[in-house]
């Protein structure tokens, strides 16, 4: 198998967790925004939790991330990188856009 083959095999399968959380957020409904430090501790009580997160920022830096926990969806924003769990799956996104 080539490397091609592998790599695009791994982004489909982000591509699908990234799907089955966006239908989550859209079966749920709302989304809980939450100060960075609660995000992570919404992630350190979670088993391998599936975070979404991007880099942004016109001026300076933003980071944003969504995770779901117990059937609701979260979301953070952050001046500077979050600590997350060793046992997360993390999708790296080019955007994270949550209404206004």
């Amino acid at each position: 198998m080539s490397n091609a083959a592998i790599i695009g095999g791994a982004a489909g399968g982000a591509a699908a967790a990234a799907a089955a959380l966006a239908q989550a957020v859209k079966a749920s409904g709302a989304i809980v925004r939450v100060e960075p430090a609660d995000f992570e501790i919404i992630l350190n009580k979670a088993t391998e939790p599936l975070i979404v997160c991007c880099e942004g920022g016109f001026l300076s830096p933003k980071y944003k991330y969504l995770t779901s926990y117990k059937g609701l969806a979260f979301f953070a924003k952050s001046p500077a990188p979050l600590s997350l769990p060793g046992d997360a799956e993390v999708i790296r996104a080019r955007k994270i856009w949550i209404p206004g």
